[in-house]
């Protein structure tokens, strides 16, 4: 696997992981709330740091485990089709529980008691919730699946899931860092951020989830055909 080909699996999947509209709605309220800079970024560390333990995780269990994951084996077509499956039946649940509820989504409603609880408990729930996500397991597994196919040696292994860490950390980095900028001048466009989100999340996760399961789909035919 190019180095190209390698970088733009791993932005696509850190394109899915990033786009966390609970994640990102709860920063949201923390940067328009007290203490911002100090809650919200702690709530981002924490989220960068679970992406990266949870790639080195799957990357040490599968060198543990001899997988091989070039494309074709059993392995990788047997993540490929779940994968698509999973990630296909998330796409069609949020769009069609976006039109049976017509207003905002359920979840927005509990983000403030979310940002009420203790800062500690706080981010344990999110870092919590970002692993048992099943959409988002996928994506980690294909991530790591991907950094085991290019045989990369171990510094490569640390650049390269640096590099996804900080793609699959985007949507939470932007605002945090334009409201370390200066924050006086961008409440007014978190708060149409958040509006917007809350209006928009589900169609914008339910959209992305139908066209990485076309993606991981046709991975998992050609990988079929190769057998």
């Amino acid at each position: 696997m190019s180095q190209a080909t390698l970088w733009a699996e791993l932005v696509a999947y850190g394109s899915g992981i990033t786009l966390s509209p609970l994640h990102i709605g709860l920063l949201l309220l923390l940067l328009l709330g007290p203490q911002p800079l100090r809650r919200g970024g702690l709530l981002v560390l924490g989220w960068m740091i679970t992406v990266a333990l949870m790639v080195v995780l799957l990357l040490t269990a599968g060198h543990g485990l001899l997988l091989t994951m070039a494309q074709g084996s059993s392995h990788r077509t047997g993540l490929d089709l779940l994968a698509a499956g999973a990630l296909l039946a998330l796409g069609i649940k949020e769009l069609l529980s976006r039109e049976e509820e017509g207003n905002t989504p359920g979840w927005t409603r509990q983000l403030d008691r979310f940002c009420a609880m203790p800062l500690p408990l706080l981010l344990g729930i999110s870092s919590g919730l970002e692993v048992i996500s099943p959409d988002d397991l996928f994506l980690f597994a294909k991530t790591a699946s991907a950094l085991l196919a290019s045989g990369l040696n171990r510094l490569q292994e640390v650049l390269y899931t640096a590099g996804f860490t900080l793609v699959a950390s985007l949507a939470l980095l932007i605002p945090f860092l334009a409201v370390l900028i200066g924050r006086e001048q961008v409440l007014p466009l978190l708060e149409r951020a958040k509006q917007l989100l809350f209006l928009r999340g589900d169609l914008l996760v339910g959209g992305l989830s139908l066209v990485l399961a076309g993606y991981m789909g046709w991975q998992g035919i050609e990988g079929l055909q190769l057998r």
